[in-house]
């Protein structure tokens, strides 16, 4: 069965991420791109799930989820939710909380497109909590240098998990190109 990877993107990006181009280019490289699915998540929780869930009930064959900063944050959920793997890069642990400093009007760092962030949203993401985790699931990465994540939130929720931890780099995860191949072995491709 074709494995495929659903990349879940962070809060106000897109697939026009940098992680995104550097993932479709390594598999688009190696005749893979189709494996990649990485949809434009809506800013709103409930909606980006839904969004998620409806790809995960379409699937056929193995899916590994890649989640970025809020994105990983999702992608626990659904890891546990439907029994998948999840990579993980510099994940948003306490989305509900981080992202409090947010609320009001926020635009994509890539469309330019704006929306109201509300504490609805976070009302929705603290109901998107998953309470506990099983270890096998994960791939963490993250880099001490995160100006936007405390890193060590990571290493302690995913204590337990394979865990790749780096100094220095930030938020984008510097190293992202470095570790595509053990990234691409997780997910079985």
């Amino acid at each position: 069965m074709i494995s495929s990877i659903l990349y879940l993107h962070g809060f106000c990006s897109s697939p026009a991420s940098w992680k995104v181009g550097v993932l479709k280019k390594a598999l688009d490289d190696r005749g893979q791109g189709y494996r990649l699915i990485c949809p434009t998540l809506s800013p709103v929780p409930e909606e980006a799930i839904a969004q998620a869930e409806a790809i995960i009930e379409s699937r056929v064959g193995p899916l590994t989820l890649v989640g970025s900063s809020l994105g990983g944050y999702y992608a626990t959920w659904l890891a546990e939710k439907h029994l998948l793997r999840a990579a993980l890069i510099n994940p948003a642990i306490v989305a509900p909380i981080s992202l409090q400093k947010y609320l009001g009007t926020q635009t994509n760092l890539h469309t330019g497109a704006s929306f109201e962030f509300t504490e609805a949203h976070i009302d929705q993401l603290r109901a998107l909590e998953a309470p506990e985790i099983t270890p096998g699931r994960y791939l963490l990465m993250v880099e001490k240098g995160d100006e936007v994540l405390d890193y060590r939130d990571a290493v302690t929720r995913y204590a337990g998990c394979r865990q790749e931890v780096f100094d220095g780099g930030d938020h984008s995860f510097t190293r992202f190109p470095d570790m595509l191949p053990q990234l691409l072995e997780f997910c079985g491709l």
